[in-house]
């Protein structure tokens, strides 16, 4: 029997299980529409887009997708950075009954290829300038058709013809598409669009049927499709509503500079902030000073964030001169939350900051601290959410740990995955007895709240992003000096942790730290590269050859705590 003491810390307002009905995804989105239509859902560099507006625009995308044979089950890759765009092509796929395929605009063409390769996407919607990449893959995939859009599409005049010559300044080119044969132009289709209703064309099965294949990797290999039905991701939205119960429905203004391509940003943003009527501010990439001013100037109330953020506005030499009061309700995720940076953030706004967990499997959210009526618990990522049940079990036995024992968390709750997509194998590994391994260690207090105390794993989060070693490592075994390489994270004071490789170079070969980094950042997207190269004799191995990843880590956080006492 597994214990549940963290039950007995709920504050009243939080049921401690929910109701998830049985309407699809796409559903809560026209019933938004309907009920608010003239609600700001979107606000994006100066223009603004109602719910009736999306709703429809969406339906417009959903219509044109069928007529091109686009199917109940067919998968469809959306490519885009925050903006408009994200939010109506990922409910138009649904309510044309596609599942949406989130890919990382960062992606070269290697890491792109792979995705929809492994997918079987039959269309992708893209950004202008990330059309050539597309194309460059196309032909090594099962994508027929690519929509393309661009940022100045949804911007006001006259910032909508400024912005194509700042992007020619940025990135050096000006790429235009034709609306003909397979290139789709979502401009012409917003304008040329139906609007009919198509929902009852699609028969969803909530519980069995796949919204989202999110992609995710591990240390066994390259990144694994995560199916997540509509369930899933009702059950935890539906969650963090429950969770935030002081947030007013229709009233609140959600600062969205969490990539909706990343599972926490789709859930904890678009997918609550739909279901409840709330106002998204799009941002298409963090930067201190711009998010400084579109708090001043927007005046949020949620922001959902990530350690590196917080830091990054924190450390603003400026941050003194905004306003940051209206910040009331803020969730971390994606790595762990120092009590420092907690602290100061809310001295600084005002509002509640409190840290969260979860996984890619699991929604992603499956543990959070309690915003309002309980104390904060330093260190913990708190207790498990409505309807989900968690427990440390040891690695040994499989069995649960009693407090205050260091075991393996492991979760059940409606926002656990389906399995990975097209792997069946690896699907059994991650569950045992209905149980989801996380892969990370932790242990439970007497009062239920949970630790994280290692990974088990050896993912490596920077910045708030996923990266498997052996991704990388197999692209520096690819350059002609290289004998061995290993990479782990390393302790980062800004991005929580930071990749480093550790390279062993073949006899009569040379190499430079400048000419490795060239030569993996033609292979790995920007935040996957190795910022440190360490050039060493021989690695540390077992006995039978394996190289101890986790002795080179061990040594470079010995010699981070010399450098500290010393200093």
């Amino acid at each position: 029997m597994t214990q549940r003491p963290w039950l007995n810390e709920y504050p009243s307002e939080i049921p401690q299980s929910l109701d998830y009905g049985s309407k699809p995804l796409q559903n809560y989105l026209k019933d938004t529409a309907l009920s608010m239509p003239d609600r700001i859902a979107i606000r994006f560099m100066g223009k603004s887009l109602d719910y009736q507006e999306l709703y429809l625009s969406s339906l417009k995308l959903a219509n044109y997708l069928r007529e091109l044979g686009i199917a109940k089950g067919d998968r469809v890759a959306i490519m885009l950075p925050n903006c408009p765009q994200n939010v109506i092509a990922f409910y138009g796929i649904l309510m044309a009954g596609g599942i949406v395929v989130q890919t990382n605009p960062l992606y070269t063409e290697r890491e792109l290829a792979y995705q929809l390769k492994d997918s079987g996407a039959k269309a992708i919607v893209t950004m202008d300038i990330l059309f050539p990449r597309v194309k460059k893959v196309q032909n090594e995939t099962d994508v027929e058709h690519i929509f393309v859009t661009a940022i100045k599409d949804y911007l006001p005049f006259p910032k909508n013809l400024i912005y194509p010559f700042i992007q020619k300044k940025q990135y050096g080119i000006v790429v235009k598409v034709e609306h003909e044969q397979n290139h789709h132009l979502l401009t012409h289709v917003m304008e040329n669009g139906k609007t009919a209703d198509i929902e009852t064309d699609v028969d969803i099965d909530i519980d069995g049927d796949l919204a989202l294949l999110q992609y995710t990797g591990g240390t066994t290999g390259f990144p694994k499709g995560v199916m997540l039905t509509h369930k899933n991701l009702i059950a935890n939205t539906v969650m963090s509503s429950a969770w935030m119960y002081k947030c007013k429905k229709g009233e609140e203004t959600v600062l969205a500079i969490l990539p909706l391509f990343h599972v926490y940003g789709l859930t904890a943003v678009m997918l609550l902030s739909v279901m409840d009527g709330q106002t998204m501010v799009l941002l298409p990439k963090f930067d201190a000073t711009t998010t400084l001013k579109t708090i001043e100037k927007e005046r949020p109330t949620l922001f959902p964030g990530a350690p590196t953020i917080y830091i990054g506005l924190l450390n603003h030499p400026d941050i003194k001169n905004y306003d940051m009061s209206s910040i009331d309700t803020c969730i971390s995720g994606s790595a762990p939350l120092p009590v420092e940076v907690q602290t100061k953030f809310e001295e600084v706004t005002g509002g509640k900051l409190v840290e969260g967990y979860g996984l890619t499997e699991a929604s992603p959210v499956t543990h959070a601290n309690f915003l309002w009526d309980k104390e904060r618990v330093k260190g913990s990522i708190g207790v498990p959410w409505p309807d989900t049940n968690a427990a440390i079990l040891s690695v040994e036995t499989g069995e649960p740990l009693p407090p205050n024992e260091i075991g393996e968390i492991a979760v059940k709750g409606p926002q656990v995955m389906k399995g990975y997509w097209n792997r069946p194998e690896e699907t059994e590994q991650v569950f045992k007895d209905g149980w989801l391994l996380t892969g990370d260690m932790g242990y439970m207090d007497e009062n239920g709240y949970f630790y994280v105390v290692d990974r088990k794993k050896d993912m490596i989060i920077a910045g708030g992003f996923n990266i498997y070693p052996r991704e990388i490592e197999e692209v520096l075994y690819e350059h002609e000096a290289i004998q061995e390489a290993v990479v782990a994270g390393v302790p980062d004071p800004y991005r929580g942790e930071t990749v480093k490789a550790y390279v062993v170079l073949k006899e009569g070969k040379f190499a430079t730290e400048q000419e490795l980094d060239q030569f993996a950042r033609k292979a790995l997207a920007a935040y996957k590269v190795p910022r440190i190269y360490e050039f060493r004799s021989e690695l540390p191995k077992t006995a039978v050859g394996k190289i101890l990843r986790r002795v080179l880590v061990d040594e470079d956080k010995r010699k981070l705590e010399e450098e500290r006492k010393n200093a």
